[in-house]
């Protein structure tokens, strides 16, 4: 075994990995800037980064299987993380650079605007996933009902993709790219189930 394929080397690896949007969002706004609408560009590159990440963390188990790669899970949850992190950073950035933390408004938006509405609830679905990601978290809630909780990952998915749709606008491509690898992804954990009973 080589020396950057042990467990702490590749998983501190992965976490830079999953770190370099952010720094690349950092250096785009200390170089180039983000255009004429800065807010905007930013919050959208943080949702997309955050759905990205969910479906990268619902890869891990079909490549795990069909690549026969079993050290993929270890990082599954790491993975997860980022998706909830860049997800809380796009809502963030909706709540204090959008509405700067006017909870009135803020909730008229989430009333009347659809997608909104989607995307916050797929962050309220996220966010006690993270909370119960530990390995305490496991113990103290016993591993069925920890993932039947989890489950609810798939539902966060199908959210998040049409969330992004219903943002777009025109160009509807990169949406359904997004809904073509969920469709795969869930379809796949459809046909393993149904043949293994």
């Amino acid at each position: 075994m080589s020396r950057f394929a042990k467990p702490p080397i590749a998983k501190a690896i992965v976490f830079v990995l999953c770190l370099a949007p952010l720094a690349w969002l950092a250096h785009r706004g200390l170089t180039a800037g983000f255009g004429a609408h800065p807010q905007e560009y930013v919050n959208r590159f943080l949702g997309d980064w955050a759905l990205r990440f969910l479906l990268i963390a619902l890869a891990v188990t079909p490549l795990r299987l069909i690549g026969g790669w079993p050290q993929l899970a270890r990082f599954r949850r790491m993975i997860g993380l980022y998706a909830f992190f860049y997800a809380t950073l796009h809502v963030l950035s909706y709540v204090v650079a959008t509405h700067f933390f006017d909870w009135a408004e803020i909730l008229k938006d989430i009333v009347k605007r659809n997608y909104i509405t989607v995307g916050m609830i797929v962050f309220a679905i996220l966010l006690p996933m993270a909370a119960t990601s530990t390995a305490g978290m496991v113990k103290r809630l016993g591993p069925k009902r920890w993932q039947a909780l989890h489950r609810l990952v798939y539902l966060a998915g199908i959210g998040g993709v049409f969330h992004f749709f219903m943002m777009v606008k025109a160009d509807w491509r990169e949406p359904t790219l997004y809904a073509l690898i969920l469709a795969f992804l869930l379809g796949y954990r459809i046909y393993r189930r149904a043949h293994r009973t």
